[in-house]
C-alpha cells in the first residue's frame, strides 16, 4: 500500500505537460471532530492518489484544510468521494480565478495538530461555535456601516498586493499573532461594534470569528468562502467590487487578479508591483515583491550578497548551503533589510 509520491516535481510537471489535459485548482476546509486524523489521511491519500489529485492537505482533529489540483475529467469523482464523507458532504468547494495546471505537482496529506495553527491551549474553546456567514450582497451592505471594523485576518505579506477598502491589516507574520493584536485593540468595543472579518477561503476567519465570540465579541460576522468566493459571487452577479488588488495564493501561482488596481511597489526600487517572486539563490529562496526592471538588474536575487552566490558554479553554492538552516528565514516574507523599500 503506496501512502507516499513516487514521482519529482519534475516529472510530474513533464506528466501533466505530456497529457495536456486541463486540470483544477481548488481549496475547501471543515472544521469537525476527527477521531483518527493518521487513519482519515491515509484513507485520503489512497483515494486521491486513483484520481490523480495533487495539493497539500492537513488533516487535525479538529477537521481538514486542503488546497489541491485535480484533473478536470476527474472533477465528478473526487466530489462524489467527498460527499461520501458524512462531515464533508457538499461541503464548499472554491475553485479558483485563475487557473494554471501546474498550480501543485505532488500530493501531501500530512497530520497536523491544527489545520490553522493559532498557539491556544484553552479546552473551552469551540472553534464551531463561528460567526454568521456573509454572501457578497450582505458583506457589500455591512461593511458600509459605520459601527462596522472590517478586519483581514491575513498576513502582511498578503495583504500587502490586496485588501479590501477601509480594512483593518494588522502588521503581522502569522496567524497566531493578530488574534491577541486584534483583540487588544477592539476590547472596548465587544458590544457596540460590528467584528466583521476576511481571509483567502474562509478558514482562518472562521476560526477568528468562533475565537471572538468566546472572547465576548457580540457582533462576529464573517466573508463566507474568503476572497475567492467572493469574487465568483461579484462576476456571477454583476456586484460592485470592493476588492483592491491582487489575492496572494500558497501555490505556484503566488496570486490571482482580482481588481486592476497595483497597490504594492517593488521592494527594492519603489515602482508600483505587485508581482511575488522567491530570491534565485537557492540557499535564500526570500519572497518578496520585485518588478521586471529589478529582476533584471538583480539576477532574480534579492540581494548583491544573493546576486554573487547565483554567478558561482552551482557546485560551490551548494557547498556553501550544506549546514546552513535558512528555513525560518524565507518565511519572513519581505522582512529582510536588503529590500530597502519594503522597511
Amino acid at each position: 500500500m503506496q501512502l507516499y509520491n513516487n514521482l519529482s516535481a519534475k516529472e510530474r510537471a513533464e506528466l501533466i505537460e505530456k497529457a495536456g489535459k486541463d486540470r483544477l485548482t481548488i481549496s475547501f476546509y471543515k472544521y469537525a471532530k476527527i477521531g483518527n486524523p493518521e487513519l482519515f489521511r491515509n484513507h485520503m491519500f489512497l483515494a486521491w492518489d486513483e484520481l490523480d489529485v495533487l495539493g497539500r492537505i492537513y488533516v487535525a482533529q479538529e477537521g481538514i484544510n486542503a488546497q489541491l489540483s485535480v484533473p478536470a475529467e476527474n472533477f465528478q469523482n473526487f466530489k462524489d468521494h467527498l460527499d461520501s464523507i458524512t462531515f464533508l458532504e457538499n461541503v464548499r468547494l472554491n475553485i479558483a480565478i485563475e487557473h494554471d495546471n501546474f498550480s501543485f505537482l505532488k500530493l501531501k496529506v500530512k497530520v497536523r495538530h491544527k489545520i490553522v495553527a493559532d498557539g491556544l491551549n484553552d479546552e473551552t474553546f469551540d472553534v464551531t461555535n463561528k460567526g454568521v456567514h456573509l454572501d457578497a450582497i450582505k458583506f457589500n451592505e455591512i461593511i458600509e456601516d459605520p459601527d462596522t471594523v472590517l478586519v483581514d485576518m491575513r498576513n502582511h505579506y498578503e495583504s500587502e498586493i490586496g485588501h479590501f477598502k477601509n480594512a483593518v491589516t494588522p502588521d503581522v507574520d502569522t496567524f497566531r499573532d493578530s488574534l491577541d493584536i486584534i483583540e487588544a485593540s477592539l476590547k472596548e468595543h465587544k458590544d457596540d461594534k460590528k467584528l466583521v472579518m476576511y481571509c483567502t477561503g474562509g478558514i482562518r476567519c472562521e476560526k477568528a470569528s468562533a475565537y471572538y465570540k468566546h472572547k465576548g465579541f457580540k457582533n462576529v460576522y464573517q466573508l463566507e468562502g474568503g476572497i475567492i468566493n467572493y469574487y465568483r459571487q461579484v462576476q456571477e452577479q454583476g456586484l460592485e467590487n470592493k476588492f483592491l488588488g491582487k489575492n496572494f495564493v500558497f501555490d505556484q501561482r503566488r496570486s490571482e487578479q482580482i481588481s486592476g488596481d497595483v497597490i504594492a511597489k517593488c521592494h527594492q526600487c519603489g515602482k508600483p508591483c505587485d508581482s511575488h517572486v522567491n530570491c534565485a539563490n537557492e540557499g535564500c529562496h526570500l519572497l518578496f515583491i520585485q518588478c521586471p526592471e529589478c529582476a533584471e538588474m538583480m539576477d532574480q536575487c534579492c540581494s548583491e550578497e544573493c546576486k554573487s552566490v547565483v554567478a558561482l558554479p552551482y557546485e560551490e553554492q551548494k557547498a556553501l548551503r550544506k549546514g546552513q538552516q535558512k528555513s525560518n528565514l524565507i518565511f519572513k516574507k519581505g522582512r529582510s533589510e536588503a529590500l530597502k523599500f519594503k522597511n
